[in-house]
């Protein structure tokens, strides 16, 4: 069959993929009973596909004031920052730098691995000319594995993203990183505060935004925090002199969702089978996968022209969440762009209705990437404010949420089926930075509580 050729079949399929992907109010709804039933099991200490993990930090007042540090490691590329907190809800980035790790670095020891960051922590100092007078807190962003007992307290489960470093493992890393600062006569340079960058972008807009009281990652991955009042975190046994504390959801791995065939699929094909179901639905390092996987079931169908090109797509992940965006992104009345794309990977004379199919794909997935995140929002506002009697800012930090055209339209949207016109009370709003400004306002706070 020609690659041009556009029949019932194709859009019998389109019609088909619309309805499977599809998810009714009703079937949303659903959703938040969910959500809120896998909320109260992780506040209790149950089992639960929504961790619920303690973060020990509150949300700031406004009035934290000084220069502080952060350090945001989540892979071979490091940030190191200073950021001056002015008390009136301004944060500024007075300096930054990123380092690079190398193979040794992270194949190494503990030891190496910190040496080399607090090195790099001194470097910093030196180049910046930091005051060395003065006692830095410092907020460390982890994007490991950890768990978490105190606000400036935290032991590595596992590593990940090549890191194999020896004895960190089952290890406090802010005991590991001041040990390494110590070596490295570092002695103006304290571990305030470990931060998980979800809770990080929640403090971040919150500084600047008092009624933002939810932050979201949407973007190569995704999560979510919020505060919560102490007395429903059942689960907790310390001391706290706070009336609430922000919440880490883990909602990536919220599992009580309907499944199709491409979920399925690319499942089997992950590492973590059986795990970080939504995510798997949600987030910008899958959406593109089940592009693929949907074009790949069109071409075994013989629909449409995907046929002996689709040879350009065979290989797991080779359709990237970023080709959707630009084809969804082709407003003209040719599709000319997508035309242009598609060249590219060796596909030539694509009619219009075909190019119509391939956007509609794009669009019916990332669509119900959007209705599941709006929903997860809804159901933390309602489990806040089941009356929507007050005004929430969401604070989002994420390229899917930033960038991908549309994508907040689509949330707004299903976030108006839920609310109705009291969705005049929600605002969705991009947050920067949460691992580098959001840690250092966390190092503020762990500061002040300290001194209190």
């Amino acid at each position: 069959m020609s690659y041009n050729t556009v029949d019932i079949a194709d859009t019998a399929f389109i019609n088909y993929l619309t309805k499977l992907f599809n998810l009714s109010i009703g079937d949303l709804r659903c959703m938040v009973k969910e959500i809120h039933s896998e909320m109260q099991k992780g506040l209790s200490g149950y089992s639960s596909s929504i961790k619920m993990i303690p973060s020990f930090v509150g949300l700031p007042d406004g009035s934290e004031e000084g220069s502080f540090l952060a350090l945001d490691l989540g892979g071979t590329n490091f940030r190191v920052v200073e950021v001056v907190l002015d008390g009136k809800g301004k944060a500024s980035t007075e300096a930054s730098s990123k380092y690079t790790l190398k193979k040794k670095d992270i194949q190494g020891t503990g030891a190496q691995l910190f040496d080399f960051i607090a090195e790099c922590i001194k470097e910093f100092i030196n180049e910046y000319s930091l005051d060395l007078h003065k006692t830095y807190e410092l907020g460390f962003t982890f994007s490991f594995p950890v768990e978490q007992t105190n606000v400036a307290a935290g032991a590595l489960i596992s590593w990940c993203k090549g890191f194999t470093s020896t004895g960190v493992e089952g290890e406090d890393v802010v005991v590991l990183l001041n040990e390494a600062l110590k070596r490295k006569d570092i002695n103006n340079v304290k571990v305030a505060a470990l931060v998980n960058d979800t809770v990080g972008t929640l403090v971040a807009k919150n500084y600047s935004v008092s009624d933002c009281d939810i932050g979201v990652i949407l973007g190569t991955g995704t999560n979510a925090c919020y505060c919560e009042k102490m007395l429903n975190i059942t689960k907790w046994r310390g001391i706290s002199h706070r009336d609430s504390m922000i919440i880490n959801m883990e909602w990536g791995i919220f599992d009580k969702l309907p499944f199709t065939y491409y979920d399925r699929t690319l499942d089997k094909q992950t590492e973590n089978v059986q795990d970080h179901l939504m995510e798997k639905m949600v987030s910008g390092m899958y959406l593109g996968e089940l592009t693929r996987l949907v074009l790949k079931d069109m071409a075994n169908r013989e629909i449409c022209f995907f046929d002996r090109d689709l040879s350009h797509f065979t290989r797991n992940g080779s359709f990237k969440t970023e080709y959707m965006s630009r084809i969804v992104e082709d407003e003209s009345d040719t599709l000319s762009d997508i035309e242009e794309f598609m060249k590219e990977f060796g596909f030539i004379s694509i009619n219009l209705e075909s190019k119509q199919i391939l956007k509609d794909i794009c669009s019916i997935i990332a669509k119900r990437s959007a209705r599941i995140s709006s929903t997860a929002i809804a159901a933390v506002i309602l489990w806040k404010d089941p009356e929507l009697k007050e005004t929430h800012t969401v604070g989002i930090d994420g390229s899917l949420f930033e960038k991908f055209p549309g994508y907040c339209d689509m949330m707004y949207s299903t976030l108006k089926e839920h609310f109705g016109s009291k969705i005049k009370n929600v605002k969705l709003e991009t947050a920067k930075d949460g691992s580098g400004k959001g840690a250092a306002i966390i190092a503020a706070i762990a500061a002040k509580s300290e001194q209190e």
